[in-house]
């Protein structure tokens, strides 16, 4: 059974001067004190933007509306060497190490001393830094297991021995400067390495952090960082860390006004949002009642008995029917009642896929 995701963790990292904690601030609307000297990583929970919640909470009119949430932490800068830039440490990842994705932002505007972009070698950079560090993490459990396996005979299988080999087996991946996810890996061994928290195993986007006078209006540079991004299979976007910053610290209507100012449909931080959603394979599915209008999140590929549990244990556990519109027959019906006057809704049972947008009632008995 793929269970409920109570809400997503993401780790925001970026090499010194990139504007990483300034995306942090962005996201968060400035909700979560931030002090550039602090040696402690930032966290913030965000609402997730969605106008399908909206929408149902016109027409339902509750007493209470949930959006689904995302965590954001922006790891604190450690960095080695002497320019700040040799090396990022171990250290560095520390705070991020079990999250469930990682955003990288990359400088994409002149630093203060005037030096020109090197988006694509601040990329590759950070890349390496992931393998240097899962590396690092290796070879100390490596150590560890080695300890264990003192007096074991030469040829006894135990599952010190079964560990050791699939460390080998990481070890050399990584050696030869290669990302885990390129490593093929059984469903048991996937298992056995989730506690490691590994950093070249999880979902990576790249947001390009750009000057002002390039939104809407990409550079060469721009666009030969997309194509780097999309030979590697990086989801990537640009945005104007400081531009959105600004945007969030406004009331509603004065950010409204002030994007279309600047030609801008939406704040980027939604699409932020949306792209770290997609990269993780999570969907949404909504409650409506007149208590609460809900967004839950579920991973892609789950059932409607997952729904159900998502919701409350009993309703999984004396599950009969789960009652479904797709969320745009909702809309295009009125409501959710008219849909299901109209006939826009279905009855399924637990083996159903839930979709994204799915608007779900789950007939219950306990």
């Amino acid at each position: 059974m793929l269970c409920e995701v109570h809400w997503m963790k993401v780790g925001i990292v970026g090499l010194s001067g990139s504007g990483k904690t300034t995306l942090f601030r962005a996201l968060t609307r400035g909700a979560v004190r931030v002090d550039p000297h602090d040696t402690k990583a930032h966290i913030g929970v965000v609402s997730v933007p969605d106008e399908r919640v909206d929408f149902l909470a016109a027409d339902a009119k509750p007493k209470k509306v949930t959006h689904a949430s995302i965590e954001f932490i922006d790891g604190a800068g450690r960095v080695g060497g002497d320019d700040g830039r040799a090396s990022l440490s171990a250290a560095f990842f520390a705070d991020v190490r079990q999250v469930d994705a990682l955003v990288d932002v990359v400088r994409g505007f002149p630093s203060i001393a005037g030096d020109q972009p090197t988006a694509r070698q601040d990329l590759r950079m950070l890349l390496d830094e992931l393998v240097l560090a899962d590396l690092q993490l290796v070879e100390n459990r490596m150590e560890r297991v080695e300890k264990q396996l003192h007096g074991v005979k030469k040829g006894v299988t135990t599952p010190g021995t079964i560990e050791m080999a699939l460390l080998e087996r990481l070890h050399k991946h990584l050696e030869q400067g290669q990302s885990l996810k390129t490593l093929e890996l059984s469903v048991d061994e996937e298992k056995s390495i989730r506690g490691y928290d590994l950093l070249t195993r999880k979902p990576l986007m790249a947001v390009l952090n750009i000057p002002e006078a390039q939104i809407g209006s990409p550079s060469d540079s721009t666009r030969e960082f997309h194509a780097s991004c999309e030979q590697a299979a990086i989801p990537a976007l640009d945005l104007c860390a400081d531009v959105e910053m600004q945007v969030a610290e406004l009331e509603d209507e004065e950010e409204a006004e002030f994007l279309e100012s600047l030609g801008i449909a939406e704040p980027a931080r939604n699409v932020l949002i949306r792209e770290c959603y997609k990269t993780l394979g999570l969907l949404s599915f909504f409650t409506i009642g007149e208590p609460e209008v809900r967004a839950w999140t579920l991973r892609a590929g789950s059932k409607a008995i997952d729904a159900a549990a998502a919701i409350h244990s009993d309703l999984a556990r004396g599950f009969i029917r789960a009652e479904v519109g797709a969320f745009e027959d909702v809309r295009a019906a009125g409501g959710w009642e008219a849909s299901r006057k109209s006939g826009a809704t279905q009855l399924h049972g637990k083996d159903y896929e839930v979709k994204d947008g799915d608007v779900v009632y789950i007939r219950f008995k306990v």
